[in-house]
């Protein structure tokens, strides 16, 4: 697969960018600050003077930085196949595809920043929501003639640039028109509009004195969003200054060339993050008036995969499950996957099918993803883990503009015990924005935030019955925590709220008569942290405890328990039904798919997965304790060394008493610095209370460095850092082999027409299919009627 690389611009700078290149390319290094008449490694490590969010300081350090990062990439993988830069990052890309040396290419940063810096009294504000035509359509409704288009970064992501105080007065009629961020930026001028005409200019008469080569890789230009021709350099960096970023339109005809792997190369990840939102809506090519290449001989064919028939299933479903003439799946067969698992489930969550899509950690599960499954008809669950709250306030409000007041949809809140005001803050936002459904994790005994959030939501309807309008699916793998979310709300606790005024008398008196939870996800060996339970010995003995605890109880509502952990064929689905589920629930399937935030470096390597690409390693979260999770193995180092992490924790008691042998392979090959550089690090990032504990107590410090490497092995995966691809740590379980192998040789065989509403319309269908052939083994033939073909999945199976 061809590789191209993306250059960030000007908003990715950050303090302590570049530092551990700059000691490794002392020359680069020397030559620049020798050009920029500054120290550049004080400005990007330490910035004691603040001047790096500057424009004339902020370009030249991101130059050099994302050269420098380019280099050292280089030096340890082939040369990439194309190369953009988004502004000021399309320098590096120039620089990266040989027109000019290092050492000019910085001379045109400098004199850029200059002239850029100089310019006054300009705004600029990022959009969200709203497509392109919606954003002219404002200007032009509301006379906005001063306002110009500087960047289309996606479809729904356009930066303005105009006068500052235009942009500022603007901000109330977008907000009102639809828009769901409206982000003035901290900049002094209206860059890439008409008002950089002048700086343009004098940028042009600056150039005139350079001579540049051809391009030995292609690049993207910003100005045309098309590849660079010879003789035409001068002429685009010029323009480029008040000229429309073309961003989306850029990846997008990258998107036509060929099957590409992007990756972003320089601090941040803001590109890789519309990345992702443009491979899920490019623009057609016919809209950018390609003709797309000529297809490869017969055999070879990629099969193209519309959205969906009917709004409902999409074309590639044929190859697995029998299609009617209606344009769906044989009717028998819907009805089938319909009628699987609890009608309360459907009932309940307002779903097509007792199916539901687990949250993922670091925003793995997208609000894209959650709106696009909701959309089909289907639950999944945002996760919350490891992103602020502040991204998960504006997930919610993305997923409420978006999908509408219906849509089905539910958030992850994980415990806590040792920082309660982590879930207060959740359970706050939850009952602020009217979040219904909840995935309650990792829960060993209950938290007053969780008591809070179900006893808030209960309340009797005008027929007398109780509701629980604050909804809870608990997912655990031990009988004694499934106790706890089956009996009623803890006495204590609602007492207690009561006590405070936080809920009503009526509120407490309902709690007795309700369970904590609506459903339980019994979770089998699974991704991430997980007990490694067998699902057929596990969901039988969950069951049996609900049936005594209802029985005893009386609720008006059983409670249903459903099942998670391996399932990513349609057998393992017909399987949990047999077994007994009430729903079942996906997690590591939904990883590998177009809208999951999983970064694309990750995709390619988890979509060429088996099921015995995966092994068990500490948990960073948990690194004391021992507690482990299950992760991607196939190509990396990071389980083994995870592991060796943890059992040179158990064994000594310091940093100080490590075999020097096991601290030089320490340093050398899994932090790539010494210890005490990485504690250093840690000490400026920690809050002073941990850094004061770690110091007075040297066990505790040797696991913070080591969870250390794990924060950052968790990042590199997230961001798809390749320099460090071999450290990845990516959660993951064997079920994502298991679909890898069942779609092979199918258009589902690349991530990129991988879908998690589709997905899940082919474990469900699959699953009934094999159902009913299943059971026709054993029925008398004259006693059923089949009139169409039944054995359709035998080929993949």
């Amino acid at each position: 697969m061809k590789k191209a690389f993306l250059f960030p611009g000007q908003g990715s700078q950050r303090r302590g960018m570049g530092k551990e290149l700059f000691p490794q390319y002392k020359t680069y290094t020397d030559n620049a600050s020798d050009i920029l008449g500054y120290d550049i490694t004080g400005l990007c490590e330490e910035d004691p003077d603040r001047l790096l969010n500057q424009t004339q300081y902020t370009q030249p350090a991101l130059y050099v930085v994302n050269a420098l990062t380019y280099l050292d990439r280089i030096s340890r993988e082939e040369p990439p196949d194309f190369v953009l830069g988004h502004s000021l990052g399309e320098y590096v890309a120039l620089f990266a595809a040989g027109v000019f040396s290092f050492e000019t290419g910085l001379q045109l940063v400098k004199k850029r920043a200059e002239i850029m810096g100089a310019v006054k009294h300009g705004g600029m504000a990022a959009l969200l929501g709203l497509k392109m035509e919606a954003v002219k359509k404002i200007l032009q409704q509301f006379n906005y003639t001063g306002i110009d288009i500087a960047n289309y970064n996606s479809a729904e992501q356009i930066v303005i640039s105009g006068i500052r105080e235009e942009i500022l007065g603007a901000q109330k009629n977008f907000e009102a028109s639809g828009a769901r961020l409206y982000y003035p930026l901290n900049v002094s001028g209206a860059f890439h509009s008409r008002y950089l005409q002048g700086a343009s200019q004098e940028f042009g008469n600056y150039v005139k004195g350079f001579s540049f080569a051809a391009p030995k890789i292609p690049v993207i230009a910003n100005v045309t969003a098309r590849p660079y021709e010879d003789g035409a350099t001068a002429d685009l960096l010029t323009r480029q200054i008040a000229s429309q970023v073309r961003w989306y339109e850029s990846v997008s005809y990258l998107l036509c060339q060929d099957e590409l792997s992007f990756y972003e190369i320089g601090p941040g990840d803001v590109l890789t993050k519309m990345i992702n939102f443009i491979i899920a809506d490019p623009i057609p090519a016919a809209e950018m008036g390609i003709t797309p290449p000529a297809p490869p001989p017969p055999a070879a064919v990629k099969e193209s995969v519309p959205e969906t028939r009917n709004n409902v299933y999409p074309l590639w479903l044929d190859r697995f499950v029998p299609v009617g003439n209606d344009g769906g799946p044989q009717s028998d067969i819907q009805a089938l996957a319909a009628g699987m698992g609890a009608a309360g489930f459907r009932e309940t969550y307002g779903v097509r099918y007792a199916y539901a899509a687990g949250a993922m950690s670091y925003g793995i599960s997208s609000p894209r993803q959650i709106v696009r499954m909701g959309k089909a008809g289907l639950l999944s669950f945002l996760g919350t883990e490891g992103v602020s709250l502040a991204e998960v306030e504006e997930a919610i409000q993305y997923i409420k503009q978006q999908g509408g007041p219906q849509l089905p949809y539910g958030v992850n809140i994980g415990s806590h015990p040792e920082r309660p005001e982590t879930e207060e803050e959740l359970v706050t936002l939850f009952i602020r924005h009217g979040v219904k459904n909840v995935e309650a994790a990792a829960y060993l005994g209950l938290s007053k935030a969780i008591v809070y959030y179900r006893v808030k939501g209960l309340y009797k309807d005008n027929k007398g019955n109780i509701v629980a309008g604050n909804r809870i699916m608990a997912k655990l793998s031990r009988p004694e925590i499934a106790e706890i979310f089956l009996e009623p709300p803890p006495r204590a606790i609602v007492d207690k709220l009561l006590a405070e005024g936080s809920i009503s008398a009526e509120q407490a008196a309902l709690s007795r008569l309700v369970p904590m939870a609506d459903d339980i996800c019994a979770v089998a060996d699974s991704a991430g942290h997980t007990d490694r339970r067998m699902p057929y010995a596990l969901l039988p003995v969950i069951r049996r405890m609900r049936d005594e605890t209802v029985s005893k109880l009386a609720y008006a509502t059983p409670v249903r328990v459903g099942v998670a952990g391996g399932i990513g064929t349609a057998d393992a689905v017909a399987a949990s039904f047999v077994l007994g589920a009430d729903f079942i629930m996906t997690g590591s399937v939904n990883q590998c798919t177009v809208d999951a935030g999983t970064s694309i470096a990750v995709k390619d390597m988890l979509q060429e997965i088996n099921m015995q690409d995966t092994d068990y390693a500490p948990a960073g979260d948990m690194f004391e304790t021992g507690t482990r999770i299950q992760v991607l193995k196939k190509g990396m180092f990071f389980p083994a060394r995870a592991n060796k992490l943890y059992e040179l924790y158990r064994r000594y008691e310091s940093l100080d008493q490590i075999p020097v042998k096991d601290r030089t392979q320490l340093e050398e090959r899994y932090f790539k610095k010494s210890l005490d550089s990485v504690f250093e690090e840690i000490t400026r990032q920690k809050d002073p209370a941990e850094i004061s504990k770690a110091l007075q107590n040297p066990r505790h410090k040797m696991a913070l460095v080591f969870r250390h490497y794990f924060t950052v092995s968790q990042q590199a995966a997230l961001k798809g850092d390749v320099a460090i691809r071999e450290d990845f740590q990516v959660f993951c379980s064997p079920a994502l082999g298991a679909f890898n192998q069942w779609v092979k040789g199918t258009p589902l065989q690349s991530w990129r027409n991988r879908h998690a509403e589709e997905v899940a319309w082919l474990l469900m269908l699959g699953g009934a299919l094999y159902l009913r052939d299943f059971y026709l083994q054993f029925a008398p033939s004259s006693a059923v009627n089949i009139s169409r073909p039944a054995k359709q999945l035998s080929s993949v199976l």
